[in-house]
């Protein structure tokens, strides 16, 4: 098809039915008429020569096309605005945006310390919203609605822009007491009782269980492929609570090294290498494309990798 008797609105259109897999919600979010979408959505299926959108059980099903334009889309929309928008010149030290953040307990315990303490000093009349990963979900942050996403993630869809933001390895933690201490080997871990942690993706979280070590994240999945399971004790899905129960009992904590370094100062504590190998973890930060080239977001972008490479630099 020429480019010359291309409509760009087919595209919003496409974005927006791709989005809601509904042409009545779709077309209210459009602000036109029903009957005006379906009609864009019948020049789609012309363009394209595929139908794009398929009527099911469910609503609007995606064609295997559709899935595959959808970043693409996203994209060239992303571009389109940013042309028609003049840049508009962010000074940190003037703004009062407020940056609504998901981030992990892990990432809040880790990393926003430093990062609250160098937005404060180059912006201080900037607000954060701190959200927790069970309070959005990837729709949110794929329209905007949220600036940012840093956890741990298994799945990320294609459109989202996404980066390392550090890698971490495991340490333990147990009581200064704690028999262990003196000889953590695999059989002292395994005859141990143990806390369990973890929270990565977007969404809403389900009950753990013991009994399907594959689901319960890399420490378990290391003792899995060996042929071992180790007896948790207790779940908990925030990563400070285990530095205020191992002090008092004879528990282990295996945590994210740089979680674990925060109890450095706590003389009931003992940190301590796992006594097998774990599997290095990434934590990510990523955002929506519509986002990308905003001039307060890559802002806070380019803050959070200075703060993390600072805190990489000095071991934390």
């Amino acid at each position: 098809m020429n480019i010359d008797r291309a409509d760009l609105n087919l595209l919003l259109y496409l974005d927006i039915l791709l989005q809601e897999r509904n042409v009545t919600r779709a077309a209210q979010q459009l602000g036109i008429t029903q009957p005006a979408l379906s009609n864009g959505l019948k020049r789609l299926r012309e363009m394209f020569n595929d139908p794009l959108l398929i009527r099911s059980s469910e609503g609007m099903t995606p064609t295997e096309r559709a899935i595959e334009l959808q970043p693409q889309v996203r994209e060239v929309l992303s571009q389109i605005s940013t042309i028609l928008q003049p840049e508009q010149q962010f000074i940190p030290a003037d703004s009062h945006r407020v940056f609504r953040v998901m981030a992990s307990d892990y990432a809040e315990a880790t990393l926003f310390p430093l990062l609250v303490k160098r937005i404060r000093e180059l912006a201080p009349d900037i607000v954060l919203d701190i959200l927790t990963p069970s309070d959005i979900s990837f729709r949110d942050l794929e329209q905007g609605k949220v600036d940012m996403a840093i956890n741990r993630f298994d799945h990320m869809p294609q459109s989202f822009h996404q980066v390392t933001v550090w890698k971490d390895s495991f340490s333990c933690l147990l009581n200064r007491n704690n028999p262990a201490v003196a000889a953590l080997d695999l059989t002292t871990y395994l005859e141990s009782s143990h806390i369990w942690v973890s929270k990565t993706g977007i969404g809403v979280g389900f009950g753990m269980s013991p009994d399907k070590p594959s689901g319960l994240g890399w420490i378990d999945q290391a003792l899995n492929k060996m042929g071992y399971k180790r007896n948790i004790s207790i779940f908990t899905r925030h990563y400070q609570v285990p530095g205020l129960i191992v002090g008092d009992n004879d528990l282990i904590a295996t945590l994210p090294t740089k979680v674990a370094q925060l109890q450095q100062g706590n003389s009931e504590i003992v940190i301590l290498d796992p006594p097998f190998d774990i599997p290095e973890f990434e934590l990510k930060m990523a955002w929506s494309p519509l986002l990308h080239h905003n001039a307060a977001h890559r802002w806070l972008r380019s803050v959070i990798n200075e703060v993390a490479r600072a805190l990489s630099g000095s071991g934390l």
